[in-house]
């Protein structure tokens, strides 16, 4: 029987979701809890990968299980009491075996939180930017991501990734008060660092060092030194994940 699990972190203390050489990780706390409640090794294969410090309202994983049946709410009250603060389980949904976490779905959404007024409340998730910005040109630049389906200029370099395309569904900024805003952006896939080289750019654009032009030709150079500065990791959601009807 196969399981998807539905959590969240605040990956604050972690050295990303994927389990490393050296470092906590979001995924090597979810398998030793699993293991340890069902007395048995567990392998969760998660939706996919946040970077050190990244944090997740919604994760999905998988697990499989050949010899036992179990009562999911009971496991998910056993989970959030075994694991650590920042980790939280949601719930815990049998599936079909041909279903998988990270190939299944259609879409992830990001969110990348900013403000611009000291707020001793928003430092862990949100980025304090001391400059104007005009949001107005952000978002026509933000448009402009749609019409492209190439995204090299925004993957880390290096990056051990066999294609560069992904589709970019929807892309904007979203204003919360007067000193707060959000960069929205869902697409199927993602490259790695590719929301925060994109807020990146997209700030040159409101601060008025990149065209709308010149994002194109950023874009169309596939080049990640000709974009913007990487954002920090703390303001960066893995906000929701959808999957076909039928998962």
């Amino acid at each position: 029987m196969r399981y998807f699990i539905t959590f969240s972190y605040d990956g604050g203390r972690y050295h990303g979701w994927q389990i490393q050489p050296s470092g906590d990780s979001v995924q090597a706390r979810l398998q030793w809890a699993l293991s340890l409640l069902l007395r048995r090794e567990i392998v969760v294969t998660g939706a996919g990968r946040t970077d050190a410090g990244v944090h997740a309202r919604m994760m999905v994983a998988h697990f499989d299980l050949t010899d036992l049946q179990i009562d999911c709410p009971q496991l998910v009250y056993k989970l959030n009491r075994l694991l650590p603060f920042d980790i939280s389980v949601s719930h815990i949904t049998p599936v079909a075996d041909t279903l998988h976490a990270r190939f299944s779905a259609t879409s992830r959404m990001y969110r990348y939180y900013v403000h611009t007024a000291k707020n001793p409340f928003l430092r862990n998730t949100s980025c304090e930017l001391h400059y104007a910005l005009d949001f107005n040109k952000m978002n026509e630049a933000a448009r402009v991501l749609l019409e492209y389906d190439d995204f090299g200029a925004f993957c880390k370099s290096h990056a051990d990734v066999k294609t560069t395309l992904c589709h970019v569904m929807t892309a904007e900024w979203h204003q919360v008060d007067a000193t707060s805003w959000y960069f929205e952006i869902r697409a199927n896939r993602f490259l790695r660092n590719m929301v925060r080289a994109v807020v990146g750019t997209l700030i040159d654009v409101g601060r008025g060092r990149v065209t709308i032009d010149g994002l194109r030709r950023i874009i169309e150079g596939k080049q990640r030194t000709a974009a913007g500065e990487s954002m920090p990791a703390h303001a960066l959601f893995l906000e929701d994940i959808t999957y076909d009807a039928e998962t």
